[in-house]
């Protein structure tokens, strides 16, 4: 469910009452260690935010891409998560405190009525990659994990999707629940089928249909 084009207007508004921030590529948005100073809204820019696991290994937990928000968790639960956020691309965010957000909430129900939109969208996407876990191979929940991206991140180039997020090997096994090495021997053989290439760094999708097909087996 998308929120409203007034709505969404509203909720651009509000958020550049707040405090604008640019981050390069590669910076940290909340360190390790720190607490999330507020809520931010993505104008533009691409985020990843993740932990690590007991090995040491990044675990990515999501993307956050342009017109969507970060640290809602925290404000509106007060629950506090040992997360970071570093940028993908470029990125210009707004910040709003925690209790400036809030208090714009308590006083505007219809910017209430798109941040609710907003957690329902993010649980239906938690709800997504715990039905692609279920999958039993590496193989199967590699290609969910491919094909359900790419709603967020495709963009349709002739009869290609290229998935316009730049995601390391590590990031996608931590995410379909592999070691690195299966992943990207998996990777590998889908590009030898020719399901998938590899162009600048992003991964294309080239045949959709014979990717479901592992699927549908």
């Amino acid at each position: 469910m998308n929120p409203s084009p007034g709505s969404t207007d509203q909720l651009i508004q509000l958020f550049r009452g707040g405090k604008r921030l640019e981050y390069s590529k590669g910076e940290f948005i909340v360190r390790p260690g720190e607490e999330m100073a507020g809520v931010f809204y993505i104008e533009t820019g691409l985020v990843k935010s993740y932990n690590y696991t007991r090995y040491g290994e990044e675990n990515l937990l999501s993307l956050r891409k342009d017109g969507e928000i970060m640290g809602l968790t925290l404000a509106l639960t007060g629950e506090k998560l040992d997360v970071m956020y570093t940028t993908l691309a470029p990125s210009v965010i707004w910040q709003l405190t925690q209790d400036e957000f809030l208090e714009h909430l308590r006083n505007n129900p219809k910017v209430s009525l798109t941040v609710l939109r907003i957690m329902a969208e993010l649980y239906r996407l938690h709800s997504e990659h715990i039905l692609d876990l279920e999958y039993r191979s590496v193989r199967e929940r590699l290609i969910a994990f491919l094909l359900t991206i790419r709603w967020r991140f495709g963009k349709k180039i002739n009869s290609c999707i290229v998935i316009e997020a730049p995601l390391r090997h590590q990031d996608i096994a931590s995410y379909i629940n592999a070691s690195r090495e299966t992943t990207s021997r998996e990777l590998s053989l889908l590009q030898r089928k020719g399901l998938i290439e590899f162009s600048q760094g992003l991964i294309v999708l080239k045949e959709l249909d014979k990717l479901r097909a592992y699927l549908e087996v």
